[in-house]
């Protein structure tokens, strides 16, 4: 059998994600954001699609790096206003029955007990469908709302980050047996007190009691996202992370980080395969090559300029409007995303200027892989770039809501269905993590992280009894 393409779709619950100042094209929906239905008809048509999952990304501040300054950001509707990507899920679960739902929540700001309990309920709701893209927190803005002068460090980020998993690694998978729940009708017991257990978690960051005080949940730890190629984001990865999500449009660099990252899992102990990787992926399709082509020419004279360069300031830490454009950029690690710092600096073909990085970035699709065809040569594009860089599968963009996902779905998915690559129906599998990985129920393979960490910290030999 062929290796199989997995497709996530990469949204956010804003105006404007990564196709910046399309939100004013005439075809464009995504001002609808607020309004409920939309997303449940997004759901229907990637459900349609056959994806394995939405995958919604999120910030907690404001893009202020870019000119020192909020209003950019605010005046182009660079991914502000922004509401909450948790509260979408399960209404859109009401209307699916297949498609999973990826939710990007930062370890840095959040608490892990109350974390913990959020996405078992979510996983409960979905029956299994749920997965996690944990992230560390960058901005200046995200620091200052809640209560910080300035960012935690790059470094120390990723330490607390590894706690906090931790943490709740103890709630998921040990706090309670997998037959507490007894709902013994006739005795009025619901639950056996003796298979729920403290977890009595004491750390450098967190202090934690439990139990937890959500019965398990079809995957107990939902399914396990991360993005993050610098030397402690891909550490950090290969030890926690099912799913990574690399960006960079050059399959060479592509490759190199893939293969680092499943190096670095099989040194944590675990297999090559039980990491899947995703690219960043935009396509642009009509029934002819001409057609995409006009299509793309007429979304781009919408791209915001502005909008892609202020994006990229606050990702990187570096603010292109402090230089000139015939200097030369230099990669210089800061406490931002380095990945992307490093993508038109130290993994460049060659040193670029600020005047070359700008017009890079002033294009549809300049952060990850492009396609601008007909259907097959879009097909040709993926399937190559599957073979040369290693990858598992796309996270594929929008350009124009709904209209980039609707081509792609009506064009070019029967090309991959014909030639064997992609599934043509949904599978028996009750979960998320079993439609990408298989097994029998859904839960952490024995080799993950987790599962060591509730051996050794929280096995029978020395679960605490109830209090």
């Amino acid at each position: 059998m062929k290796k199989q393409i997995h497709l996530n779709a990469f949204e956010m619950n804003c105006p404007g994600h990564l196709a910046h100042g399309l939100w004013a094209h005439p075809e464009d929906e995504r001002t609808r954001y607020k309004d409920l239905t939309y997303w449940l008809e997004l759901a229907q048509l990637l459900e349609k699609g056959k994806f394995d999952a939405l995958f919604l990304a999120d910030v907690l501040g404001v893009y202020d790096v870019y000119g020192n300054g909020n209003d950019p950001a605010i005046r182009r509707g660079v991914q502000i206003p922004a509401n909450d990507p948790m509260m979408i899920i399960p209404a859109m679960a009401t209307v699916t029955q297949h498609l999973g739902f990826a939710l990007t929540a930062s370890t840095t700001y959040e608490q892990p007990f109350a974390f913990a309990r959020r996405m078992s309920t979510l996983d409960h709701l979905t029956k299994g469908r749920i997965a996690w893209n944990v992230v560390t927190s960058t901005l200046r803005s995200a620091a200052n709302n809640h209560g910080l002068d300035k960012p935690v460090g790059h470094d120390d980020r990723y330490e607390v980050a590894d706690e906090f998993l931790k943490v709740c690694y103890k709630l998921w998978e040990q706090s309670w047996e997998d037959d507490a729940v007894v709902k013994d009708w006739d005795n009025h017991l619901y639950t056996d007190p003796d298979k729920v257990h403290f977890i009595d978690h004491k750390g450098k960051y967190f202090s934690v009691a439990g139990p937890h005080l959500s019965e398990p949940s079809p995957q107990r730890t939902p399914l396990l996202y991360q993005a993050g190629t610098s030397a402690k984001g891909s550490e950090f990865a290969a030890k926690h992370a099912e799913c990574v999500f690399i960006g960079g449009h050059r399959p060479d660099v592509i490759r190199r980080d893939v293969e680092e990252i499943r190096r670095k899992a099989v040194a944590f102990g675990r297999q090559p395969e039980q990491v899947k990787t995703y690219g960043l992926l935009t396509v642009v399709t009509g029934r002819t090559k001409e057609e995409a082509e006009r299509k793309f020419a007429d979304y781009s004279s919408y791209f915001s300029e502005e909008g892609a360069l202020l994006h990229y300031s606050a990702n990187t830490g570096y603010d292109l409007s402090a230089y000139s454009d015939d200097e030369y950029l230099e990669y210089v690690p800061t406490d931002h995303g380095q990945s992307l710092a490093a993508l038109f600096t130290k993994d460049a073909v060659k040193p670029q200027t600020v005047g070359e990085i700008k017009k890079a970035l002033s294009s549809i699709g300049s952060r990850g892989l492009l396609i601008v065809g007909d259907p097959e040569e879009v097909a040709d594009r993926m399937e190559q770039w599957m073979v040369e860089t290693g990858l598992d599968g796309f996270n594929l963009t929008q350009v124009v809501t709904p209209g980039t996902l609707q081509d792609f779905i009506e064009l070019v998915i029967p090309i991959l269905q014909q030639r064997g690559i992609y599934r043509r129906e949904y599978g028996t599998e009750s979960t998320l993590r079993q439609r990408l990985f298989g097994g029998q129920d859904g839960k952490l393979p024995a080799e993950h992280r987790a599962i060591h960490i509730s051996r050794r910290e929280l096995g029978h030999d020395a679960i605490p009894q109830s209090k």
